[in-house]
C-alpha cells in the first residue's frame, strides 16, 4: 500500500489533467456504446421498412457517435500520455536526486547492471502506471454505473445482470489475475535485473573475457539468464492471455443473459422489439470499459515490484546526513583528526584505528604504507562519503558534520588513481571541476600537467571525445588529465590518492614537480605507496594495519629503523626475478 500511495502522490500536480483524461475516456466508451447501439437500432427497425424520417435521428446519432468516439479517444490519449510522460520525467529526476546522496557508501553492495536496471527499466515499467493502472478502473467504474442504470430503468433484473457481468469481468477476474501474477511479476523483475547485471558486467569486461578465452562461457551464462527471463515472461503473457479469454467469455455470457431476460419483455410488449438488438449489442459494447482491467491488474503487479525495487534503494537513506543548519566554511581552514576509528559494515575488523594528526593550513602531509593499510578509507571519510564512527574530524575548529557535504567537497580537490573519465569530450571532462573556466584556463591546466601538446594533436582538440572510462587515451594520459582537472578547481585542500599511478619514471617526475610547485600555497594530503618527493612533506604518517606505526619527516624516518626505511630501501633497488624462488626471496636478493 505504501508503494501505491507513493506512486499516486506523484500524480497530485496533474490532478486536473487526470480528471480530464478520465472524463474523455468515459466519453469515448459511451460514444462506442452509442455507436453500436444506434447501429443495431437502425438495422432492426429498417427490417420493418419504416419511412426514412423515422430513422433520421438514429442516422444522425450514428454519424455523431462515429466521429465523437474517434475525437474523444484521440483527446483522451493525448491528455493521458502527456500526463504519463511528464510523470515519467518527474520520476527519473526524483530517483536520481534520491540516489545521488547514496553514492558511494549505500551503493557499493549493488552491481552496476542492477542499478542500471532500476534507474531505467524499473522506471520505464512505471511509465504505464497511470495509463494502464490508474485510469482504466476509474473509467470502468463510471461507465459501469451509467450502463447498469440505463438497463435497470427497463427491468431491475436486466440492470443487475449487466452490473454482475461487468463486476466479474472488471473486479473478480482482475483480482484473481493479480493474485496469480504476483509471484510471476516478482520473479520477472528479479530475473531481468540479473540479466542486465550480467550483460553490463560482460560488456565492461569484454576485453578481459577475450584475453582469457572465456567468451563462450560468458555467452552460455547470458543465454541461461535470458532463457530464464523469457520463460518467466512467457508465463506472465500466457496468464494475461488466459484472463483476457475469460473476460471475453464473461462478456458473451452477459450478452446471452441480456437476451434471455429481454426476450420475455419483448413478448409481453413491455419493450419494443427493435430494442432487443440494441440491448444485446449495447451490453456487449459496454465491456470495452472493463476489458483493460485484467491487464491493469498484471501491470499493477509489475509497477508495484518496480516501485518496491526503487523504494528499497531510496529508503536506505544517505550514509551522511545533511545538517539542519549548515555552518559557513572557514577561511584558510585547519584540519585535525583525533582518535579516528572506522570499520566497513560487514567487514572483518577496523580499517582505521586511533588515527590522529593535525594539518595547519598550507602544510603538507603524506600518508604511506602497504596496500590495505586504510589510506583510501581516510580520504573517503575526509570528503564525507562515509560518516565518522569513532573519533572526530574537525575543519576550522568545527566537526565536519557541521558543514554541508556538498560545500565541504567544493573546497577539496581530489586526484584519485580511480578517478572517472566520462564518455564526453576533453573539454567536458575538464569543466567538471570548474564549469566557468575559460579556454585559456583549460589550456593552462593541460600545460601544467604536460598534456598541452597532446591535446593540440587530437583530431578535434578540446572537443575530442575520450570514450567510456577514457577508453581512447592511455593510462598515463588519463592520470595526468585527472590531475589537470583537479588543478582547475579552486580548492583549499588537495587530496592526492596515488596521483602518479600508471606513469613512467620521467612523466612521474615531471608531474610531481608540477604538483609541488602549483600546490605550494595550499594544504595537501598525499596518499601513496610510492615514496617520491617525500622531502616535500612537512610530516609523514606510516600506516600498517589501519594504525600509525611511525610518524615524522622524511629525514627523521630514514634515520631510524622501521617500516618506512624498509619501504624506501625496497623502492631504491631493482627487484630481481629468480626462477623457482618466491617473491620475498627475490626481493631480498
Amino acid at each position: 500500500m505504501r508503494a501505491v500511495a507513493s506512486l499516486l502522490g506523484f500524480l497530485r500536480p496533474f490532478w486536473r489533467e487526470v480528471l480530464l483524461a478520465i472524463a474523455l475516456g468515459v466519453a469515448a466508451v459511451a460514444s462506442g456504446i452509442g455507436l453500436l447501439g444506434l447501429s443495431a437500432d437502425i438495422i432492426a427497425r429498417a427490417a420493418l421498412r419504416p419511412s426514412i424520417a423515422e430513422l433520421q435521428v438514429a442516422i444522425v446519432g450514428v454519424r455523431f457517435f462515429g466521429l465523437s468516439r474517434a475525437v474523444f479517444r484521440y483527446l483522451e490519449r493525448l491528455v493521458s500520455h502527456s500526463v504519463n510522460f511528464r510523470l515519467l520525467a518527474q520520476l527519473r529526476a526524483w530517483f536520481f536526486q534520491k540516489m545521488e546522496p547514496l553514492a558511494p557508501a549505500r551503493l557499493q553492495g549493488y552491481q552496476s547492471g542492477d542499478l542500471l536496471s532500476r534507474s531505467i527499466r524499473d522506471v520505464e515499467t512505471l511509465e504505464d502506471f497511470y495509463v494502464r493502472v490508474v485510469s482504466p478502473p476509474l473509467v470502468a467504474l463510471v461507465t459501469g454505473l451509467g450502463v447498469s442504470l440505463y438497463f435497470g430503468q427497463y427491468a431491475p433484473l436486466l440492470g443487475t445482470a449487466v452490473a454482475a457481468g461487468l463486476f466479474i469481468a472488471g473486479a473478480v477476474l482482475p483480482a484473481v489475475s493479480r493474485r496469480v501474477s504476483r509471484p510471476l511479476a516478482d520473479g520477472l523483475a528479479a530475473s531481468r535485473a540479473r540479466l542486465n547485471a550480467a550483460l553490463v558486467e560482460g560488456l565492461q569486461g569484454l576485453s578481459d573475457l577475450a584475453a582469457w578465452g572465456q567468451e563462450q562461457a560468458f555467452l552460455q551464462r547470458a543465454e541461461r539468464l535470458d532463457e530464464d527471463y523469457l520463460r518467466r515472461r512467457a508465463r506472465l503473457d500466457w496468464t494475461a492471455a488466459a484472463f483476457n479469454a475469460l473476460g471475453l467469455l464473461v462478456s458473451l455470457l452477459t450478452m446471452l443473459a441480456v437476451l434471455w431476460i429481454t426476450a420475455p419483455l419483448v413478448r409481453a410488449g413491455e419493450v419494443p422489439g427493435h430494442q432487443l438488438a440494441v440491448f444485446v449489442v449495447a451490453a456487449l459494447a459496454s465491456f470495452e470499459s472493463v476489458s483493460p482491467l485484467a491487464l491493469a491488474a498484471q501491470q499493477l503487479e509489475k509497477s508495484l515490484e518496480a516501485a518496491r525495487r526503487l523504494f528499497e534503494l531510496v529508503d536506505a537513506g544517505p550514509e551522511v546526513a545533511e545538517p539542519a543548519s549548515p555552518a559557513e566554511l572557514p577561511v584558510l581552514p585547519r584540519l585535525s583528526v583525533k582518535g579516528l576509528c572506522f570499520a566497513y559494515p560487514g567487514g572483518a575488523g577496523d580499517v582505521l584505528r586511533d588515527l590522529s594528526f593535525d594539518l595547519p593550513y598550507g602544510k603538507k602531509l603524506a600518508i604511506v604504507g602497504p596496500s590495505g593499510a586504510g589510506k583510501s578509507t581516510l580520504f573517503h571519510l575526509l570528503v564525507r562519503f562515509w560518516e565518522v564512527q569513532y573519533g572526530e574530524i574537525r575543519l576550522g575548529g568545527r566537526p565536519v558534520q557541521a558543514y554541508s557535504p556538498a560545500s565541504l567537497r567544493r573546497m577539496m580537490a581530489v586526484i584519485s588513481q580511480n578517478g572517472y573519465i566520462f564518455n564526453g569530450t576533453l573539454r567536458y571532462n575538464l569543466l567538471l571541476a570548474d564549469p566557468g573556466a575559460d579556454e585559456d584556463r583549460l589550456w593552462d591546466a593541460l600545460a601544467l600537467t604536460g598534456l598541452q601538446e597532446w591535446a593540440r594533436n587530437l583530431p578535434e582538440g578540446l572537443d575530442t571525445w575520450l570514450g567510456e572510462h577514457g577508453a581512447q587515451i592511455s593510462g598515463g594520459e588519463r592520470q595526468r588529465l585527472l590531475a589537470a582537472r583537479a588543478l582547475l578547481q579552486k580548492a583549499d585542500l588537495y587530496l592526492l590518492d596515488e596521483p602518479t599511478a600508471n606513469l613512467d619514471v620521467n612523466t612521474e617526475r615531471d608531474l610531481v614537480q608540477v604538483l609541488t610547485r602549483t600546490l605550494a600555497p595550499y594544504s595537501v594530503i598525499w596518499v601513496t605507496h610510492r615514496l617520491v618527493s617525500m622531502d616535500w612533506m612537512d610530516e609523514i604518517l606510516v600506516l600498517e594495519g589501519g594504525q600509525v606505526v611511525q610518524r615524522g619527516t622524511h629525514a627523521e624516518l630514514l634515520a631510524r629503523e622501521g617500516l618506512y626505511r624498509r619501504l624506501w630501501q625496497a623502492q631504491q633497488r631493482p627487484v630481481l626475478f629468480v626462477p623457482g624462488a618466491d617473491m620475498a626471496g627475490s626481493e631480498a636478493g
